[in-house]
């Protein structure tokens, strides 16, 4: 949308340039110095093919170009008294660029927003009141006219800006969702299939076979609420809410406890507390024994938000995680450290043989 705006702000001065050289070939008779005039016009005519190809490209679109394109308008206003008799210029003739001034106005407003385009306005206007030599009626006027341009054009910018973001939030959400469902479908007709076939039969087969009918039958539960809730939608500001992750996580062997209100975070950092949690569930799955119950439980004081996985399984000696890493087992430091490392958190593994394990996930809101 925005090279949609530039380019009305290049077609406005296009027009006003024709209408401004209408004007001066108009009243060039009537005129103190008619060769200043052709000169001005000229001006016009070089600065305008400029300022189109300037504003045409993101990268030269800076503030100072755009101040240069307000100070080269303001100069040109002031100019008429080079151009004018003093007689013409108090019984209220327009000034040599007349509409063609309000082209740098725009660009401010669309730039800048309204204050922007007002701070625009009040300098061309103050030229404007300057080249007549005090107030007047049609010095306020213009001055009107520029404000309104600067001002409610700048507003209606910001409007159809955030208009095309939410449209565009919206266009993404639509996207997320159809191809949530159709992974979902896939999944329902492969992965859960084949959990409840193994789920079935290993109970039917008995003694260790229904062990890991029972593990696939907690997978297949597990995956099930996970395909099946509603996809989530980000808040305006990108946040998410850190339940919607961890409540499908629950299960016959695992309690999930969140706060009542919403747990917003960025999205980057809730899913990444959320990706840790599960590797940490895996772990209590792989290494706690057949037997263990894991909680997990979701705290937010305002500065961080805090998520603990403990479980009350076998548990291990802590040098294992240093020995693990030296054999190239890098799990729990690239899947579960390294994660939160990434968005600016940290995590802590606290275990003794015996006793369980706990991990704490802590991302800070800053």
């Amino acid at each position: 949308m925005a090279g949609q705006l530039w380019r009305v702000v290049a077609v406005y001065r296009v027009v006003t340039l024709a209408w401004a050289a209408a004007l001066i070939i108009r009243d060039h008779d009537s005129y103190l110095h008619p060769a200043t005039g052709f000169l001005m016009l000229a001006i016009m005519i070089a600065w305008t093919p400029v300022t189109i190809y300037c504003y045409s490209r993101p990268s030269l679109r800076l503030p100072w170009f755009i101040a240069v394109d307000v100070a080269v308008a303001a100069g040109l206003v002031l100019s008429t008294r080079l151009v004018e008799s003093a007689a013409r210029i108090h019984s209220g003739a327009p000034t040599l660029p007349e509409f063609w001034a309000g082209a740098p106005v725009l660009a401010c407003a669309v730039a800048g927003g309204p204050l922007a385009g007002l701070a625009g306005a009040a300098v061309i206007s103050v030229a404007d009141l300057a080249e007549r030599g005090g107030p007047s009626e049609s010095a306020f006027g213009s001055a009107a006219l520029l404000l309104i341009v600067g001002g409610v054009g700048g507003y209606l910018v910001q409007l159809g800006l955030r208009a095309e973001a939410a449209v565009a939030s919206a266009a993404r959400h639509e996207a997320a969702i159809a191809e949530r469902e159709r992974i979902a479908r896939g999944i329902h007709d492969s992965v859960l299939q084949v959990l409840a076939l193994v789920s079935s039969r290993g109970q039917a087969l008995g003694g260790e076979a229904a062990e890991l009918g029972r593990l696939a039958a907690e997978q297949e539960s597990a995956l099930r609420s996970l395909v099946s809730r509603p996809a989530m939608a980000g808040t305006p500001h990108g946040s998410l809410d850190l339940r919607g992750l961890l409540d499908p996580l629950g299960g016959p062997a695992v309690t999930v406890s969140c706060p009542a209100q919403p747990v917003l975070l960025r999205e980057a950092a809730a899913q990444a507390l959320s990706a840790a949690t599960v590797e940490a569930l895996g772990n209590v799955t792989r290494h706690a024994g057949p037997d263990a119950h894991a909680w997990v439980l979701a705290e937010d004081d305002g500065l961080a938000v805090t998520v603990t996985v403990r479980d009350d399984g076998i548990g291990f000696a802590h040098e294992r995680l240093a020995e693990a890493a030296k054999a190239g087992r890098l799990g729990v430091a690239q899947a579960i450290v390294g994660r939160l490392r990434d968005v600016g958190g940290d995590a802590s593994i606290a275990s003794a043989p015996g006793q369980g394990t706990e991990v704490e996930l802590r991302v800070r809101r800053d």
